[in-house]
């Protein structure tokens, strides 16, 4: 008996070095030369997401422009993100604090903490900017803590330890990437995944989020690993290990425990699931090459960086590792009078909420906020030139701080370019039967700022659109890759008519489970100024007096005007339809009307979760499309601050239901675009692209038409681009 104990141990201790040794040589380490930043293109393992599988794209492809060296950048505005030397100097300050002198820790958030606003407000370019400072999220002895440290003193002049009930930090990327590793020191674990019939060396394993579900997941941050086979294809999501799911602990990387009920569920087969160009045996070209050339360069420029101008716009634009990108001090030249008019302060994507609808064990869980849980910026990949963003388009990067400290840059994570699809402007002709030979068309060119998130399977394609009339468009595109349910079943005629698959049969063994997606922006309108005010315009049927009019009916505008919050919390109705103003009551035009903007619901989805269940009590910022609260600067995070694992109790809902007052008042607008997915089979093996978008559009903001005077294209103006004879 002894002896076979110790050939279990001496076994045991050999194959836990060699599971050591393996990830020590797989898992991304820093460079030698702290200086060298950790490039996303070049250095890639150290920039995952979700998924721990990375393309490797030649350097030539991933950037089109110059390399920027971000070593000798430094902040020109106060709303600049951190620089390099900055976060280098952050992560000094932080390595001689107290706090974690002695201890582990992780940063979770290091980004700039933006001065107050009325003092971003009164800032003028050449003069000197407000100190500047960093806002630190840490873990550290078991605990969260969020920090301010001042870089011009080099101290730390906040610190407090989370008191919040619930919720715990972003993760980081290192987290996320070692978590999919800790199941592999499991003995139970490797068994299970061999007698499924996959081989160790075809494992990749996901990090998804717990959500909350009980008192049993309190007191400890926890995770839920499940993995699949990339046997055969680069598309393992297609192949899931139905039913096996580890749970671990975050903290320890310690497996809490494994369960498996698929058993008797196969691994789906490999075959038509790999979407890469390259693994196509042949390609359809179902229509020739299209490029717009702009032989005078583009119209929009970039200045100190982050300061976008074009036509009538300006704004402020940075990268952000939790919402993607902000877009700031968003400004309209009003041609009329040639006055530089305020519009928004600053708009962002605040949270998404991606839960699916299948209750069973392996699935329940799946209530995604991948904004506060995994991070949306951090999920963002390098943009792929001429086909993400065409030709001409300007990429900016990200530049962030990993775990350590450590700054890294996230090269092409934005582009911004101008877009013409053969849109119109504006247009009129006159009717022959007027003897006025009339006809008058304006082009409509747009300028686009685009960013792509790959969170795991998922592709969000999030676009801030300007247009020459004042309207800004913000719109949301999803592609990627499904998330599917191992089945037993190859063909629905197996199937029971009393079953529920929760989801569709795509193909032999797979099915694609029902979904939403909701994408809730945070945006800080400030028309003409920050003290504004929101209406809601109803449309309400009046009916004409007895002889009055052949007309029996007609439609009216009545307006009303939010006092406080639950005044402006809407859901919205196709039957009892409201426009939706953000004025201006101290400014109206020539004849009177005060100025505004409008936001205009395009196709959307809501919420039809129950209200108390855990999923949508933490996502019950979804529970409205549209609301409105007074601007605090502690408010931006629709889930909260802390999101992984919280309760629900910090979100956008128990903001509102303070019932403050929101007239005439600094406030800021939240509207949720919200997708319902039911999965077919034109999703598989990858998905064509989905959008959905709304508009914030003038209302009474101009005089008259701010694109009146705009000429139209003549033949001359345009470049002539013969077809190539080979294509003749």
């Amino acid at each position: 008996m002894e002896g076979r104990n110790l050939l279990r141990y001496t076994f045991l201790l050999f194959f836990t070095l060699l599971l050591l040794l393996f990830t020590l040589s797989n898992f991304p380490s820093l460079p030698s030369n702290k200086a060298a930043l950790l490039d996303c293109a070049a250095y890639s393992p150290w920039c995952t997401s979700k998924n721990r599988i990375q393309s490797n794209k030649p350097d030539s492809l991933r950037n089109p422009t110059r390399r920027r060296r971000h070593s000798a950048d430094v902040p020109r505005h106060p709303l600049d993100p951190l620089t390099v030397t900055e976060l280098n100097k952050v992560q000094s300050i932080i390595k001689k604090h107290d706090l974690f002198k002695n201890t582990a820790y992780a940063l979770h958030s290091v980004v700039l903490e933006e001065p107050e606003k009325k003092v971003v407000l009164g800032w003028k370019k050449g003069d000197a900017l407000p100190p500047r400072k960093a806002a630190v999220v840490a873990r550290a002895g078991g605990a969260s803590h969020v920090l301010t440290v001042d870089l011009g003193s080099g101290e730390v002049t906040r610190h407090e330890e989370s008191r919040t009930s619930s919720g715990y930090p972003t993760m980081t990327l290192e987290e996320m990437t070692s978590v999919t590793w800790a199941p592999l020191a499991s003995a139970d674990f490797n068994r299970t995944v061999v007698e499924r019939g996959v081989d160790l060396a075809d494992l990749a394993c996901l990090p998804i989020s717990t959500g909350w579900f009980g008192k049993s997941e309190e007191k400890r941050r926890l995770i839920k690993v499940q993995c699949y086979s990339t046997k055969d294809t680069a598309n393992f999501y297609m192949r899931p290990i139905e039913g096996l799911t580890v749970l671990v602990d975050l903290d320890t990387k310690q497996v809490v425990e494994i369960t498996d009920q698929g058993k008797n569920i196969p691994i789906p087969n490999a075959a038509n699931t790999d979407y890469r160009f390259s693994a196509q045996n042949s390609y359809q070209r179902l229509i020739n090459p299209i490029s717009i050339e702009q032989p005078k360069g583009p119209s929009f420029t970039i200045e100190d960086d982050h300061l976008v101008k074009w036509a009538n716009w300006e704004f402020h634009l940075k990268p952000d590792p939790r919402a993607g990108v902000v877009v700031s001090r968003v400004r309209s030249v009003d041609r009329g009078t040639g006055e530089m008019r305020d519009v928004m302060y600053k708009g962002l994507t605040s949270e998404l909420f991606v839960p699916y609808m299948d209750p069973t064990d392996a699935w329940y869980f799946k209530t995604y906020m991948d904004a506060g849980e995994y991070g949306f910026g951090l999920q963002a990949m390098p943009l792929d030139p001429l086909n993400d963003c065409p030709r001409n388009a300007y990429y900016m990067d990200g530049v962030f701080a990993a775990g350590d400290g450590t700054p890294y840059v996230r090269s092409d994570m934005v582009c911004v370019f101008e877009s013409y699809g053969g849109d119109i402007g504006w247009r009129h002709s006159e009717s022959p039967i007027t003897g006025m030979e009339i006809r008058e068309v304006r082009p409509k060119v747009t300028l686009v700022v685009r960013m792509a998130a790959s969170v795991a399977n998922y592709d969000y394609i999030v676009d801030w659109e300007f247009q020459t009339d004042g309207l800004i468009r913000i719109k949301v595109g999803l592609s990627g890759i499904l998330m599917v349910k191992g089945t037993p079943y190859s063909n629905m005629d197996q199937i029971n008519t009393q079953e529920t698959l929760y989801g569709t049969l795509l193909s032999e063994n797979v099915i694609g489970v029902i979904h939403d997606h909701y994408i809730t922006f945070y945006l800080d309108m400030d028309i003409d100024g920050s003290d504004n005010s929101f209406v809601k315009v109803n449309l309400e049927r009046e009916y004409t007096s007895p002889g009055e009019s052949p007309r029996m009916s007609y439609l009216k505008a009545v307006r009303e005007v939010a006092k406080t919050e639950k005044d402006a919390q809407i859901k919205l109705k196709l039957y009892d339809p409201s426009e939706f103003h953000v004025i201006n009551p101290a400014k109206k035009t020539r004849v009177g009307n005060p100025v505004g903007y409008k936001v205009v619901p395009g196709g959307t989805a809501a919420s039809l979760i129950d209200v108390n269940d855990p999923p949508q009590k933490r996502g019950a910022f979804t529970n409205n499309q549209i609301w409105v609260t007074p601007y605090n600067d502690t408010e931006q995070w629709a889930g909260g601050l802390f999101v992984y694992q919280s309760h629900g109790e910090d979100t956008l809902q128990e903001w509102s239901n303070r019932d403050r007052e929101i007239e005439n008042k600094d406030i800021v607008v939240w509207y949720t675009l919200g997708f319902h997915h039911i999965p077919c089979q034109e999703d598989f093996p990858i998905m064509p692209t989905v959008s959905s978008s709304f508009d914030l559009k003038p209302v009474n903001f101009f005089e008259r038409n701010p694109i009146l005077k705009i000429p139209p294209n003549f033949e001359n103006d345009l470049p002539i681009c013969k077809a190539d004879s080979a294509a003749a």
